[in-house]
């Protein structure tokens, strides 16, 4: 016992020495930054509620673009805003992969980004719609007349909705959570992504110190133990239910008839077919399969049902906007109807109504405005695993207030490069970038799909992959390799959600109540008066 206590007070020592000595090295020492409150957790608990207040734009009005603030016993991180660092660090993404700890942390709550295969449950959208019609009381349609109000929690219903869509678009499996109150399912992602983001200290030390993460964990958490077992336990159905088929399928599939079979398998046979090949190198074991399976659940329901619900958010508050949406989704609704007379094939006419949708201007425009404005995910961070590199930033005053570009460091020096070193941790604000002031106009914070007309010059330098934002993340114009694959995907369903809702259905929000943000990985809303009933969106429909 003395040997393992000698040891363990060692392998503190060590890293916590190893901390210090990287700090005395880092080149980021030298970039101005706001005072840290705490030696041991810097600037950390002050950031911990930065989707509720103005913290990151006042220190970027106050510090720059490029300004470090303090971690752990005082280590320095970059936080840029900078679009010419952003695109460098997104564009290097071999050099500028997530830390440890952050990939750690994905993997334990099974999040993550994977290919989105085909785009299919088009009637659970519609299932949604019907429930939510079929509670409000004597309402045949939303035109001017008296209708009863009902209140819905939307996140609940989204996220029901978009679990069975991602189950059948990516599995060809029915988890029928829409239908099903008790979908154990939805319950076990409920209990995984609800669970606020809590300030600790044990937390800080697992980050530095990862051999602690065995001893005290999420996992050690009896009803986070519970919903993953729900997880791998349904997983391992898929997996086990789709061998069987393929299985029986490529026994009875011969010649012509294998053609027959491939027309009729389900859209993700190739997941599980992949992994039956002769060649054994090429196999995954039943682990591996498994978290791919968790992961594509995980990403291609999650962060849509969090952006559906802050876009109807968004729109429950602004009636304008909602009115001239409704009003571009029904002629659209009435043009396809004219058109599908002349479609025989209901494959056909669904095919052209998924276009008119997808080229509804107003419609464009409200999704990237909410995409902008309510982020499903607010940060990302690298950290830097060259020996030595130097990040460029603005050269021009293009974005800034007149003066020569580059940035001021800590000893009054203008310089136009950070330097870094390997190993420092850089975090890159999605959604202050998507927000600032400097960027998007004094209104960036407003939700005013209009400015999609006219673009700002200011955020055509934003690298985004999506229409000059980062909620997908990418790096261009040096192209980043790391973004959210299965963006497309999330779009074409985001839109066709709010073609099948907000035409039928007008949503509104009680103008008292004061909705906040809890951030585990994705955002997610509580009402600020009810915080003991957990994550909820309550509208008015």
């Amino acid at each position: 016992l003395a040997t393992s206590l000698v040891a363990l007070a060692a392998c503190f020592l060590h890293s916590f020495l190893l901390l210090i000595f990287r700090q005395l090295r880092s080149p980021l020492r030298h970039l101005p930054g706001p005072p840290s409150p705490s030696f041991f957790t810097g600037n950390l608990e002050e950031m911990h509620d930065q989707e509720n207040n103005n913290l990151i734009a006042n220190w970027v009005s106050r510090y720059g673009p490029n300004f470090v603030y303090r971690g752990f016993i005082g280590g320095c991180r970059l936080m840029t805003t900078d679009p010419v660092a952003v695109a460098h660090i997104l564009g290097n993404a071999y050099d500028y992969p997530k830390p440890d700890f952050v990939r750690d942390g994905l993997a334990s709550m099974v999040a993550g980004h994977h290919s989105l295969l085909t785009v299919e449950g088009d009637d659970h959208k519609r299932q949604l719609r019907d429930i939510w019609l079929a509670q409000i009381d004597d309402s045949e349609d939303t035109d001017g007349r008296e209708h009863s109000i009902t209140r819905v929690d939307a996140l609940l219903w989204l996220g029901r909705a978009t679990l069975d869509v991602i189950g059948l678009a990516g599995f060809g499996y029915a988890f029928n959570s829409l239908k099903d109150d008790t979908n154990e399912l939805s319950r076990a992602f409920g209990v995984i992504f609800s669970t606020a983001r809590k300030f600790r200290v044990m937390t800080i030390l697992q980050v530095w110190f990862p051999f602690l993460r065995r001893f005290v964990s999420r996992r050690n958490n009896a009803t986070m133990v519970h919903a993953q077992a729900t997880m791998r336990r349904i997983g391992l159905e898929l997996i086990d239910e789709k061998r069987q088929t393929l299985a029986e399928q490529m026994t009875s599939a011969r010649g012509d008839k294998e053609e027959s079979s491939r027309a009729s398998a389900p859209p993700n046979r190739g997941h599980v077919k992949s992994n039956m090949s002769s060649v054994p190198s090429q196999q995954m074991n039943v682990e591996e399969v498994l978290c791919q399976i968790s992961t594509f659940l995980a990403a291609g329901h999650e962060t849509t049902s969090s952006a559906l619900t802050w876009c109807l958010y968004a729109l429950a508050q602004d009636h304008k906007v909602q009115n001239r949406l409704r009003v571009e989704l029904r002629r659209v609704e009435h043009e396809s109807n004219l058109h599908s007379d002349r479609i025989c094939d209901p494959d056909s006419r669904e095919s052209d109504l998924t276009d008119r949708i997808s080229r509804c201007q107003y419609l464009e425009w409200v999704v990237r405005e909410s995409l902008r404005v309510h982020a499903p995910v607010t940060n990302t961070m690298r950290v830097c695993m060259r020996e030595e590199d130097d990040i460029p930033v603005q050269t021009s005053s293009s974005l800034g207030d007149g003066g020569p570009g580059g940035y001021v460091d800590a000893h009054g020096t203008r310089r136009w490069s950070i330097s870094v070193r390997k190993w420092d941790i850089i975090s890159i604000p999605i959604q202050a970038i998507n927000r600032s002031e400097v960027l998007w106009g004094k209104d960036a914070n407003t939700f005013r799909p209009e400015r999609w007309a006219e673009l700002p010059q200011e955020a055509r330098a934003i690298p985004g992959l999506y229409s000059n934002i980062l909620t997908f993340l990418n790096g261009n114009p040096i192209g980043g390799n790391r973004a959210c694959i299965g963006y497309k995907f999330a779009l074409i369903e985001i839109k066709i959600f709010l073609y099948v809702l907000i035409k039928d259905i007008a949503f509104s929000i009680d103008p008292s109540m004061v909705i906040e943000k809890k951030v585990n990985v994705v955002t997610r809303p509580f009402v600020k008066s009810e915080p003991q009933l957990g994550n909820q969106m309550p509208l008015n429909i």
